[in-house]
């Protein structure tokens, strides 16, 4: 009888080790790739507004707001994609 215990509970606990062995690959997958593609957005913003401030010097001010504002959404959209995972 001790046998058919042992044997059931080490089915279960093999098939819980493997749901949780998928839902951290899963996680893990999910992070990375958001935080992939925070970091090209935020790359992009960055070349873009550098490129704009290079052509009209005078609207610097304006670009760096907007590209600050931009920024900030791209990274949040990242730290959701990393806390969901």
């Amino acid at each position: 009888m001790f046998e058919i215990i042992t044997s059931t509970l080490a089915a279960e606990g093999a098939e819980v080790a493997a749901e949780v062995v998928k839902s951290g690959i899963g996680g893990s997958i999910t992070s990375a790739i958001g935080a992939f593609g925070g970091a090209i957005g935020v790359g992009l913003i960055g070349y873009k507004a550098c490129e704009s401030v290079g052509r009209n010097p005078e609207a610097s001010g304006k670009v760096l707001i907007q590209s600050i504002l931009a920024m900030a959404l791209a990274e949040g959209v990242a730290i959701l994609c990393l806390l969901m995972g």
